[in-house]
């Protein structure tokens, strides 16, 4: 059985994810070190990479709760210049880079990675395999097979996978995987599935966990609305995205059966906020551990296997995999020296 790990975007709710993978290693110790490949976007995508570089999900919250004011952070005078958010991104890059850097180490590329991970970005500016210029999904990861990208380097994969239009910058010509794919879960069954990998799985031998950043409950009313762009501009970003991370929910519920599960409980009234409300990330943290009580948490931990000793990939999978980098305490390490401890 191939274990799938998949981690939704959401901005600063992140905070929320890092804390309850907190709870299921605590309760099921082993659990991300036995997933065979993490998928993620934006967020999500930024944890899933750490995952893999060796920082622990405890570290991954203090991260949020530390550096979130970072990495949204905004100026009166980039205000100025950007006229609030109708000509330009309403926050600057660098802390976010700054971040990922200092997450991930600004020299460590996929390759060397733990274990295999892939998150999603969306690429403005391509060429497909006609030769076409357009624009398409690109799938950022360090699985064997002809369409690796083990050579990317890690901070740059989780910049890209998070600069959310309008929030961020593009990144070297990419934008948040949000856009396509905000819950990536059927993208990490389609990448296990890739006839291109050393080791493609069957349908029948996957199991997928994925956890989301908490449901805001959105509706609009009105039955026959005649409105244009200026009345559609504000909601239609969430309905496609809520729409299509709904979809997915389905379709593997449907695939999958009893081989699936998902966590993604909705946010109470305080909490449905944007994702760069960093003053609200404490909140997340306690919202977190309220949620590990409940019977939805439980019964998605239940359906964990207890951990086995085997690797998280095994086979010709494992040996097409890039031989990892000696361990590298001075990335994690450095992590910790930039974060003060925990406030009371």
């Amino acid at each position: 059985m191939q274990r799938i790990l998949s981690l939704d975007g959401g901005g600063i709710r992140g905070a929320f994810t890092a804390r309850i993978l907190e709870h299921i290693e605590e309760q099921r110790p082993g659990f991300i070190a036995q997933s065979h490949l993490i998928v993620g976007t934006s967020t999500g995508g930024l944890i899933a990479l750490a995952l893999r570089a060796g920082v622990t999900p405890r570290d991954l919250t203090r991260m949020y709760v530390e550096r979130g004011a970072e990495i949204f952070a905004d100026s009166f005078g980039d205000d100025i210049r950007d006229v609030g958010m109708l000509l330009g991104a309403q926050y600057s890059s660098d802390g976010l880079i700054s971040v990922a850097k200092d997450v991930l180490g600004e020299q460590t590329r996929l390759r060397d990675l733990s274990g295999p991970v892939a998150v999603t970005t969306f690429e403005m500016d391509s060429v497909d395999a006609a030769g076409n210029r357009t624009w398409k999904p690109w799938i950022i990861h360090n699985l064997p097979g002809s369409d690796s990208d083990a050579d990317v380097l890690a901070w740059k994969a989780a910049v890209s996978t998070s600069s959310a239009p309008t929030f961020f910058p593009t990144f070297e010509g990419n934008i948040d995987g949000g856009v396509f794919a905000n819950n990536p879960s059927m993208v990490g069954v389609a990448q296990a599935m890739d006839p291109r990998g050393a080791a493609p799985a069957a349908l029948d031998q996957i199991e997928l966990f994925s956890i989301g950043t908490g449901q805001k409950p959105n509706y609009v009313p009105g039955q026959t609305l005649d409105w244009g762009l200026r009345q559609w501009a504000r909601p239609l970003v969430d309905i496609m995205i809520d729409g299509v991370s709904g979809v997915v929910d389905q379709q593997c519920r449907m695939m999958l059966g009893d081989r699936y599960a998902r966590l993604n409980p909705v946010l109470p009234p305080q909490l449905r906020v944007s994702l760069d409300q960093v003053l609200s990330v404490r909140e997340m943290v306690a919202w977190a551990d309220f949620v590990a009580k409940s019977a939805d948490f439980a019964s998605f931990v239940a359906k964990i296997p207890e951990a086995k000793e085997s690797p998280a990939l095994s086979g010709s999978a494992a040996a097409a995999m890039p031989t990892p980098a000696a361990a590298r305490p001075s990335i994690i390490d450095g992590l910790r020296r930039k974060l003060p401890p925990p406030r009371p």
